[in-house]
């Protein structure tokens, strides 16, 4: 079986399927790491297809808001499933106080319209 990256589509697929929040993450960051490591002409293949929602707002928006800042790197405008996966009460994922307010001051724009606060720094550490 050849490999083939994971698109955020298939991301969704494995955290329904996990409910451990520590394993979530992980998928998170492995997701992002494998974007990185694809070519730029790949990755935004990645984000197009909607992923179907975990059946937790707050990972659907940080799904949504993972696609708005990856295509805005390349200069391009999210996809449209995003629109609607925005948070109506902030989500601060970090336990700590002092990460939350890392957060609050680094979490990129795509992250913050979509009321996911984790910041840049943590995005970058996957």
């Amino acid at each position: 079986m050849a490999y083939s990256p994971m698109t955020l589509a298939d991301l969704a697929t494995r955290l329904v399927a996990s409910a451990d929040v520590k394993i979530r993450w992980k998928l998170v960051w492995e997701f992002l790491e494998e974007y990185r490591w694809e070519t730029p002409d790949v990755q935004p293949s990645l984000l197009h297809a909607e992923p179907e929602t975990v059946g937790d707002e707050r990972w659907d928006a940080l799904l949504a808001a993972i696609a708005e800042h990856l295509a805005a790197k390349h200069d391009l405008a999210p996809p449209s499933w995003t629109v609607l996966r925005v948070l109506r009460h902030p989500w601060f994922p970090a336990e700590l106080v002092s990460q939350r307010m890392d957060a609050l001051v680094r979490a990129p724009a795509a992250f913050r319209k979509h009321g996911v606060y984790l910041s840049s720094r943590d995005l970058e550490a996957a």
